[in-house]
């Protein structure tokens, strides 16, 4: 940037200066979750349940699709490195004999259940939908007795059964074939019993859910906001695979179709920027905080497939931040770079507002619904010394510089100037310790601020400049 220009400046504030270096940017970020994508490699499918012992239980299909693991860590994170363990094994013969899918497991009246989808040894095809049972309390040890198949209202290929309780009753939802791969749900009677009549609740129709195969499957449920939603995954599982969403208020009947509304358009799809294709098949879980939602799904990080994707085995999982609307609708956003998830930077003084690019210029505004455009990663200092760079969600490589002391989005060119333009230290939040602040690299005593709602990089006098310049991490 040239020191010409002329930007609204004022006096740095000595105190404010001698304040931010005693405290400690480590506190401030411990509010908002972010985690390393992939989580886990090689896990498709996959479910995670915070139980109340504080642990989250993680399984998922395996590619030799031959067994059901479990894993159990008191962190999202933890999960990553957390030892396996191998709780079942296939038959060596007759049902239950191949093709070992998508496990879930759930807590139900004091017990643990998995349920998964299963083929048999001599018809591999013959895909329908088993328990598992265990009364231990640590899931990871203990007897797991077989069930046997969970009977639906057809004897068709059937799979991805998933459970939640509403209202005091226990439902059932998965996917079966009839003639396409539908979505159903019934009442359950027990952990292990659907009670009939089982309903529809949708089938493709979609031209993106019919891309490959007609597919509506993977259900998975959130409930916010006086409604329940249940994403679902669609067409075939390449780079096409993707979720689409159902909703129904929470005081509905979910056994009637009519309480249930199809969004017309995916709302989770593969995205070229970020290199991840093909996400699905996912579920929520909470986050450590008890109240953060958090998106678990698989993705692949190449588009070209050789052969039946089914068999690719690079199919990982991986969690990032559930948003939501202001409508109360949940926001999915894009499939995250690979590396640390991003954080959106809200305003401390403008409730509502947070950063975001538009037309490459940064600025603050409210009720963002291009997710991709408020959100950055917090990355190393392009120019080192301890320093931090914003790196943009939806355009990996580019990052917030300053220049003529205004703050924008651009590609990064190698060039030291560049570089450092785009680095700040993080500072405690000059308004609020529990916030950050953050000062130019090559301007000391400069602050990233709004006015006016765009951004600026500016000296600050007043408390209004110092809340100005200050933001909470989401």
């Amino acid at each position: 940037m040239t020191s010409s220009s002329i930007a609204k400046q004022f006096v740095p504030a000595l105190f404010v200066a001698s304040l931010v270096l005693q405290l400690t940017a480590a506190t401030a970020m411990a509010a908002a979750p972010q985690y390393t994508n992939p989580l886990i490699q090689q896990r498709a499918d996959p479910h995670i349940y915070k139980h109340t012992d504080g642990y989250y239980y993680f399984t998922a299909s395996v590619p030799e699709y031959d067994r059901i693991i479990l894993r159990r860590a008191k962190t999202l994170q933890g999960l990553a490195t957390a030892s396996e363990t191998v709780i079942w094994r296939k038959h060596a013969s007759g049902e239950m004999g191949a093709h070992i899918w998508a496990p879930e497991i759930h807590f139900i009246n004091g017990k643990w259940y998995i349920y998964f989808a299963a083929g048999a040894s001599n018809d591999i095809w013959r895909i329908r939908i088993y328990a598992l049972e265990n009364a231990s309390a640590n899931p990871l040890s203990g007897t797991w007795t077989e069930k046997g198949r969970v009977f639906t209202h057809l004897d068709s290929f059937s799979l991805d059964a998933t459970t939640f309780e509403h209202n005091g009753q226990r439902y059932l939802l998965w996917a079966q074939k009839d003639p396409e791969s539908n979505l159903y749900i019934a009442k359950m009677s027990s952990p292990t019993t659907i009670t009939l009549p089982a309903v529809l609740l949708a089938k493709p129709e979609y031209a993106w859910e019919t891309q490959g195969f007609w597919v509506n499957e993977g259900p998975a449920v959130i409930k916010r906001n006086g409604r329940i939603f249940v994403a679902y995954s669609a067409s075939k599982t390449d780079d096409r695979y993707c979720l689409g969403l159902l909703t129904a208020s929470a005081n509905s009947d979910p056994l009637n179709p009519a309480s249930w509304t199809k969004s017309p358009n995916p709302v989770f799809i593969s995205n070229e920027k970020t290199s991840q294709y093909g996400p699905g098949h996912n579920t929520f879980v909470i986050g450590e905080d008890g109240q953060t939602d958090i998106l678990v799904y698989h993705a692949r990080n190449y588009k070209t497939i050789v052969g039946d994707p089914l068999y690719d085995p690079n199919r990982h999982t991986r969690v990032q931040k559930l948003y939501w609307n202001a409508d109360g609708t949940p926001n999915f956003g894009i499939p995250v770079a690979e590396g640390a998830t991003p954080f959106r930077f809200k305003s401390h003084n403008l409730p509502g507002y947070v950063i975001r690019h538009w037309e490459f210029r940064a600025k603050l505004e409210t009720n963002v619904s291009n997710l991709g455009d408020s959100q950055f990663r917090l990355v190393a200092g392009l120019a080192g010394s301890g320093t931090v760079s914003f790196e943009s969600a939806n355009f990996p490589g580019y990052y917030l510089r300053h220049k003529n002391f205004e703050l924008w989005l651009e590609k990064n060119d190698g060039s030291t100037s560049y570089k450092n333009d785009a680095s700040f230290h993080q500072r405690a939040g000059l308004a609020d310790s529990s916030g950050l602040s953050f000062e130019s690299y090559n301007y000391p005593g400069r602050y990233i601020r709004h006015y006016n709602y765009l951004l600026y990089v500016q000296t600050l006098s007043t408390a209004t400049d110092r809340s100005d310049a200050t933001f909470q991490l989401d």
